[in-house]
């Protein structure tokens, strides 16, 4: 099974009996609240809002809404704010992480405390999945989150993450593009040496639950005739899930050319850590915060 919209998420999320605690870090602004309150509606989640209390009740009047009072946590400080919603995680009184409106850093930073954060001894990665309108499915590049220059064990790591959240959306084996601007190895470029490795590696059995192609060029990955016309034969071409970037810039513009111009919604998560982790930047919409708010729960556990 492949996903081709997010509606085909939500509808799996929807078919749950349970409603999961969400704690939503500097949960003040419109658009945060907007995304966490129609997802409340939905009855996917049940909301936390930490942040400054002021900002969370006048933008909740404006909105017409409420929530209880003792689900308003008063931390005006981000990275109090950052710590207390991790600390809801740790503590068991909630289920989800949500990014609000603060830097990604100010909460990483807390998610990746040694002492108190979540982490799991693993890498963790940015999942970002796109509904881009040209595409036959939904289209999956990582990472342009976390990972800055990423080494060979660290994108098998992303692989691994990212495969293993297509496979709780009910993907049985997803295909892996790892992309440079060349479809052959060349010594000098050493992001295809690391395509070539991974694709042995995944070859060989240490990568396992998908099909792995690289080096890939973005034009064979994604177009079927392209690639037949460079002579580039793969169960990969024309027909990748996830894409692979080689560092931390390539992915984050890449995801942000499929939002921007290519008008793709998109929802993202972080994997690796304790829990289910939504993650968009400050200047994402409504619509790709809930969205990423339901990719959260379609991937956190059907059972408390």
């Amino acid at each position: 099974m492949v996903m081709r919209s997010f509606t085909e998420i939500r509808d799996l999320v929807l078919q749950r009996p349970r409603t999961y605690r969400a704690a939503i870090a500097a949960a003040g602004d419109p658009h945060t609240l907007q995304s966490v309150l129609r997802a409340r509606e939905e009855g996917i989640i049940s909301p936390i809002l930490v942040g400054d209390a002021r900002l969370i009740r006048e933008n909740l009047e404006k909105l017409g809404e409420t929530v209880p009072e003792r689900d308003i946590l008063d931390r005006p400080d981000l990275a109090e704010a950052a710590a207390e919603s991790v600390a809801a995680i740790r503590e068991g009184r909630a289920d989800l992480l949500v990014k609000g409106r603060l830097d990604t850093a100010i909460l990483l930073r807390a998610v990746m405390n040694k002492e108190t954060g979540l982490g799991t001894g693993r890498v963790m990665s940015h999942v970002t999945l796109f509904q881009v309108p040209s595409y036959h499915k939904l289209l999956c590049p990582v990472e342009g989150g976390v990972v800055p220059y990423p080494n060979l064990q660290q994108k098998k790591a992303i692989i691994e993450n990212t495969v293993e959240v297509l496979h709780l959306l009910g993907y049985e084996c997803p295909k892996v593009g790892v992309l440079a601007c060349i479809e052959k190895v060349n010594p000098k470029m050493p992001e295809t040496l690391d395509a070539a490795e991974l694709k042995r590696m995944n070859q060989a059995g240490e990568i396992t639950g998908c099909i792995v192609e690289g080096p890939i060029p973005y034009d064979c990955a994604i177009d079927r005739d392209i690639a037949a016309l460079k002579g580039f034969e793969s169960p990969c071409a024309g027909d990748c899930d996830i894409l692979v970037a080689p560092n931390i810039h390539t992915g984050n513009i890449m995801g942000k050319m499929l939002s921007l111009t290519a008008h793709a919604p998109m929802a993202g998560v972080i994997a690796g850590a304790r829990c289910p982790f939504a993650l968009t930047s400050r200047g994402s919409s409504v619509e790709e915060k809930y969205w990423s708010i339901v990719l959260a729960a379609a991937v956190a556990p059907e059972e408390g």
